[in-house]
This record gives C-alpha cells, structure tokens and sequence, in this order.
C-alpha cells in the first residue's frame, strides 16, 4: 500500500497515484507509481471521478514527446485540498464539491499534473461546480470546450457574449458542428444574440441543430461555400473552423463576404492556404487561458499572457452560472468503462479517427 500524508483536516492522500504519462517516446502508458502533485497559488487539489478525451491527449505526445509527462485536459471531480488563495478566489468552493474544469497535460514546462490521474492540480478560476442533475460523465467534457470558446471570442473579433447579447443577429460559421467546440460554439453564439450556422455530415444535422445551429450544410457538398453565402447574402464576417484541413480552410475563406472579415481555426494553417489578405486569420489554442505561455516549437509557443487567464476566468464564471441555470448542455458523450485502461483504448479509437458525434468519457471512481 502506498504511504500517505497525514493531515488532521484534510482527506488522506497518498503519494503515489496512478496516471497515464507518456513514454520515452511520447505514447501513452499507465504508471503506477507517479506523485500526486502539490499545489500552487491559487490552485485546488481534485480527485478524479471522471475524465473526456481529446484528439491533443495523443497528438501532444506524438509531436512533442516530454518523457514522463502526465496526459489529460478534460475532468470532472472532487475538491479535497484549496490552496488559502484559492479560497479567496472562489468563496463559493468548499472541500466534498464536485468540479470540472480544464489543466494543461503533456506540459513540458509542468509534467508533473494531468487529468488522467487519481489526482490533479487544476487552477481554482478555471473549474466550475458541477450543479444537481448534471452528470459527472457530461460535466467532464467541458473544460476544454468553454476554454476554447472564450478565446475564439476574442479571435474573431465578438464583442456580444451570453452576458451582453445583441440584437443584429450576425450570422457566424461554425465548420464543424458536431465536433464537442462546435456545439458548444453554437450554444454560446446563439445565446449571445448571433446567428449560428454551421456545417458538418448530413447524419449529424439535427444533433447541430439541437445545438442552436439556424442552417446547417454538408460539409462534402460541392457547392457548400457558394451556399452558405447565399443563405447569409453574403454578410458573413466570421467564421470558426474547427477542422482546419484543406477544405475546410477554403469553404471559410470562400463562404466570408467579399468585404472580408476574421477566420478562427483550431489548428494552425499553412500560409498558401490563406488566400484572402481581407480575411484575418488566428490560430485557438486552448493552452493560453492559463495565461503562463506554452513552451512548444514548431509555431505552437506562446508568450505568457496574464489578461488572457483573467479573461477565462470570466468565462468560466459566466459559463458556470448558464450551466446551474440549464442554458448550457455538454456536447453527447459515449461512456467507455474500464478505468485506466478505456483511456489507453479511447485514444486509439480517436487515433484511428473512430469517433463521430460524439465525445469518449471514461468514469475512474
């Protein structure tokens, strides 16, 4: 049995967990003998209950392989230790509450923390309690959703939000809808007072619509970009690509108004694909609400950004309080069971490009 920290008003917590980390060549293993991380200004200490996969989870280690690191975004848990500044922070969090949230695994600058653990060290302003009827399995495929989308408010330029809402209704392309950032785009553009319109498979069309998405286009049609620019009149300024392939960049810089706008993708492009000087282009990175930089190569490093991580935490308060009143739903989840090992066996499944639609979660307490 591994030994434990004694402490008289905390829960026990051992110093030895298990966690999926990467190997010396950056694929994902189990280890059984990893430390639990300690806890920094501001920082709260979770159990993990349950934990949502990301294509990054397996990419991070197949691009920039940090022996050892600890792998996972993506929790859902409960608060067993809160750092006093912590506390301070978020005065409506206590010891025994359920969270979810997001952290940042494969970190080269802090291998030391990721979600698919016993425990995790997560930032107190970027978790949200997880309210009655919420299940945990939903509540875990979140965190990075509602971190992505409070960046793509400020790449594409968005002043209205869910707190400020408008009244022009703007339409808003959302290539990809049926991916987990695009229904929760779709979400918050509808309920910021914009006009959500989205692309993705004819066999998710209603599932995107469910969403919030006004019109929806097949993706695979010929002519998507010429028809989307009929629906809007050709009005549309902004446009998120959640794909950011090929096609996917063209249909958006072909679909945007012949006065231009702004393009968000969550991958970064090759420049011979930008082909519009109108057209601002950005690339979303959920890593930079945590505003400490990120310190990868290959055009992926940020420079630390402290307003950022402010901004997030807006959000995520914003965002918690559409959850607890039922104006935020998670993106469909497919449960896999089998602990540590279903995380081993989900990557693979999103390796091989198997999941459609839906979101794998898998439950480890």
């Amino acid at each position: 049995m591994p030994s434990v920290i004694p402490d008289s008003t905390e829960p026990r917590v051992p110093k030895l967990q298990r966690a999926v980390v990467q190997d010396a060549t950056g694929v994902p293993v189990l280890s059984r003998d990893v430390a639990v991380p300690s806890l920094g200004t501001n920082d709260i200490l979770v159990k993990t209950v349950a934990v949502a996969l990301n294509p990054s989870d397996y990419k991070m280690g197949q691009n920039f392989a940090t022996p050892g690191a600890l792998i996972g975004m993506d929790f859902a848990g409960e608060v067993i230790r809160m750092d006093p500044e912590a506390a301070e922070l978020r005065p409506d969090l206590k010891i025994g509450d359920m969270v979810c949230g997001v952290i940042h695994g494969s970190n080269p600058a802090g291998p030391d923390n990721g979600a698919f653990a016993e425990f995790l060290r997560a930032p107190a302003g970027l978790v949200m309690k997880i309210p009655p009827g919420v299940r945990v399995e939903d509540a875990a495929s979140l965190g990075v959703a509602v971190a992505t989308a409070c960046l793509i408010w400020e790449s594409l330029g968005l002043t209205a939000t869910p707190d400020t809402p408008t009244l022009k209704q703007l339409p808003v392309l959302v290539y990809g809808g049926s991916t987990s950032t695009g229904t929760m785009a779709l979400q918050l553009l509808k309920l910021s007072g914009l006009t959500p319109i989205a692309t993705c498979s004819p066999k998710n069309f209603n599932l995107v619509k469910s969403y919030g998405a006004e019109a929806v286009f097949d993706y695979a049609s010929q002519d998507v970009s010429a028809a989307i620019r009929k629906h809007t009149g050709g009005r549309l300024r902004h446009a998120l690509d959640c794909i950011a392939d090929k096609d996917s960049v063209g249909c958006c810089y072909q679909a945007i108004g012949r006065t231009g706008g702004s393009y968000a993708a969550l991958e970064l492009v090759e420049d011979e694909l930008r082909t519009r000087g109108a057209v601002k282009y950005d690339f979303v990175m959920a890593l930079d609400v945590f505003g400490r930089g990120v310190e990868l190569h290959s055009g992926y490093g940020r420079d630390p950004s402290p307003a950022r991580y402010h901004a997030a935490v807006k959000w995520f308060a914003m965002c918690q309080e559409l959850l607890s009143r039922g104006k935020l739903k998670a993106h469909p989840v497919q449960v896999i069971n089998g602990g540590f090992d279903a995380i081993l066996e989900g990557l693979q499944l999103l390796k091989k490009g198997a999941v459609s639609g839906k979101k794998l979660v898998v439950r480890l307490s």
